[in-house]
Formats: structure tokens, sequence, C-alpha cells
């Protein structure tokens, strides 16, 4: 936004270097404690099941530090404002993925582990592809080995953002593995019908993912350039665009249920109970997800991320994990309690962050010198 090239290719080296440092450790991390860690989830599964989930996790685990780096570099083009390419790559991660998985699955007969390899194969595919594109002359932010060399005060910068992003983002993913372990005490029929219906809800959230994207490359262009009023503006546009677009989606998701939900194999008491669970999440995501999920990333755009965090960890502590355990445990009410403190998660946020974003506490100054 600030028009300053060599310091965004600068930060664009950083960047690269940072997720691919992160990408090795975590990577690292999961290997060795892959065993403990699948065990500590899944506490009952048959041995032949948790095999088959120790092979699985071990050889995509390698791929970390491909997908890390793939994201970065998907993100850079994205604050060039061309998501074009992060599309076409996409495309590339999907095909090679499928193709990959005819070939070891089916003709070789590698089962699990031919699945495995096909995703690691289409990660690196789909990372290659991106860091060739910016290593080109006619890329706006070209990718050199002299701005992968360590800056501090770069860095800094890049950290000041995205630890608190990253913080906040693994513990969401630790709430939702701790809903997990909730619900797979309930048995069989509830563990199918939370994975039916995460799967289905997932495509009613796709616009709003989307938006999500586009919020973090055009506010903060705009906050970038020091232009506060059209931050304002295009934030309140694309929120308005983002609540149009996911009552779309969820629309579809309800009306498409009699389809979807038979195609899966499963008991009828685990289609019933995924329905209900898909109706409750499509409901409400149209009149509080925008606000809750893509809200925040106006905030982020703005640098306001130290509020996005502390409202993040305390609503995931509070409401996806104690009242989970209240509603599930305490009332039983099984996978349904769990999905109402989810949306008792969502209120919570959408009234905070929009509260934030009307009070202007949220938009900083710029960090691009």
């Amino acid at each position: 936004g600030a028009k300053n090239r060599r310091g965004s290719e600068r930060s664009s080296g950083q960047l690269i270097l940072i997720a691919a440092i992160s990408g090795i450790a975590v990577s690292a991390a999961v290997l060795l404690l892959r065993r403990p860690l699948l065990r500590l989830l899944f506490r009952s599964v048959e041995d032949e099941v948790m095999a088959s989930a120790l092979t699985y996790f071990t050889v995509t685990a390698l791929s970390f530090l491909f997908i890390s780096v793939y994201n970065a570099a998907a993100a850079l083009f994205r604050s060039m404002g061309n998501s074009r390419i992060s599309m076409i790559s996409s495309l590339v991660i999907n095909i090679i993925n499928i193709i990959g998985n005819s070939i070891f699955i089916f003709g070789f007969g590698m089962g699990v582990a031919g699945a495995a390899l096909s995703t690691l194969l289409s990660r690196f595919c789909a990372m290659a592809f991106l860091l060739v594109r910016l290593s080109v002359k006619d890329s706006e932010l070209r990718l050199r080995l002299r701005n992968m060399i360590p800056d501090l005060s770069v860095i800094r910068k890049i950290l000041y953002i995205g630890l608190p992003s990253c913080f906040e983002n693994s513990l969401f993913q630790l709430g939702r593995i701790l809903v997990v372990i909730i619900i797979t005490g309930f048995g069989t029929a509830q563990i199918a019908a939370n994975a039916i219906a995460n799967n289905l809800d997932s495509f009613g959230c796709i616009p709003g993912k989307g938006l999500q994207l586009a919020v973090i490359t055009v506010v903060g262009q705009c906050v970038g350039a020091q232009m506060k009023d059209e931050a304002y503006f295009y934030a309140r546009k694309l929120m308005k665009i983002a609540y149009a677009l996911t009552a779309v989606a969820n629309i579809l998701v309800m009306a498409t249920l009699p389809l979807t939900v038979p195609i899966y194999n499963v008991s009828e008491e685990a289609q019933h109970l995924a329905i209900i669970l898909v109706l409750i999440h499509t409901a409400f995501a149209i009149i509080l997800w925008p606000s809750a999920f893509v809200m925040p990333n106006v905030l982020r755009a703005g640098g306001d991320v130290k509020y996005t965090l502390a409202v993040s960890v305390f609503s995931m502590g509070m409401f996806r994990i104690v009242f989970s355990y209240i509603f599930a445990l305490g009332f039983s009410l099984g996978a349904i309690g769990v999905w109402c403190a989810m949306v008792m998660d969502w209120v919570f946020r959408a009234s905070m962050f929009v509260g934030r974003f009307r009070s202007g506490k949220w938009i900083g100054e710029s960090l691009a010198k």
C-alpha cells in the first residue's frame, strides 16, 4: 500500500524464510510426538486403524515445510492483489492429489500410504510452482536469495502480526481437538455425524473464507497507504458481500441435505444427527459467521492483533471448551451440546469484534517503512 517495493521484497524474503523454518520445526516436533499425539486423540480405536493413522500422519508431516512455504507464497500473491495465481496453485494441488491417489492407491495398491504420498507430492508441486512464479523478473514482488538473509528488524515486524495470529489459530485448533475428544466418548454414531456435519458445513463457509483473505489484502493496502476512510469503506463493503454470499451458500447446503447426507454410508441414527448439526451450523452461520470470522481479519489488517487474540482465546476457552463439557457431559446432549457451545462462541466473538470496529480503536499506523 505504501508503494515501497524494496521494503516489500525484503519482507517477502523474510516471510518465506520464517515459513520454511517454522514448517521444519513443526514437522520435527510432530514426527517425534506422533504416537502419543494420536493415542491422546483416539484412545479407543482398533490397532489396525491406529496403524493406518500413524502411517498417514508420518508421511503428511514431512510435507509441513511445503505447505508452510506454499501458504506464505500464496499470501504474497494475494497481497499484490493477484488471487488468480493462488487459485491456480490450489487447482494444481487438487489435480495432482486426485491423480496421485488414483495411481498410488488403486494402481500400486498402497492404501493409506498412497493417499499420504499423493498429498506430499501435491503440496511440493504447488510450493515449487509459486516459488518459481515469485522468482521471475516480471513479478511485482520478486523473490531474491539476498532478501532471505535473516533481518531481525523485518522479522520483528512480521512476527508482531504473525505470532498472535499463529497462537490464536493454534489454540483454536487445540480447542477443536478437545471437542472431538468429548464427542468420541459418545459412540460411533455421534463421531460419524460430527464428521459428516463438519464436511458439509465447510461448503457454507467457503465464501466467507475467501472474503477473510480479501479483507486482509484490501484493507491492509488502505492502511499501508494511510487511507483510513477508504479502509472503513472497503471493510463495510466487503462485510456486506460476505454476509450475502454466506447466506446463499448456507441456504444451498440446507436445501441439498436430502441429497448429500445419504451419500455417507452410515446408520440412520448418524444421518439424522448429522442433519440436526448441519441445520444448527447453517442457520446461525448466516447471522453470525461473517462478524465472528471475517471481521477479525479487518481488525488484523489494521494491526489490531492483540485484541483479536485476547477475544479469541477467552471465547475458545470459555465457550468452545467449558460449555462444551457442560452441555455435552453435564446435560448429556452429546454432539448437539458441543455445537450449541459453538454458537455461543460465535455470538461472543461477533459482538466483541463488531464493537471494536465501530469504536475505531482497531486501525493503527502503517508498519511499512
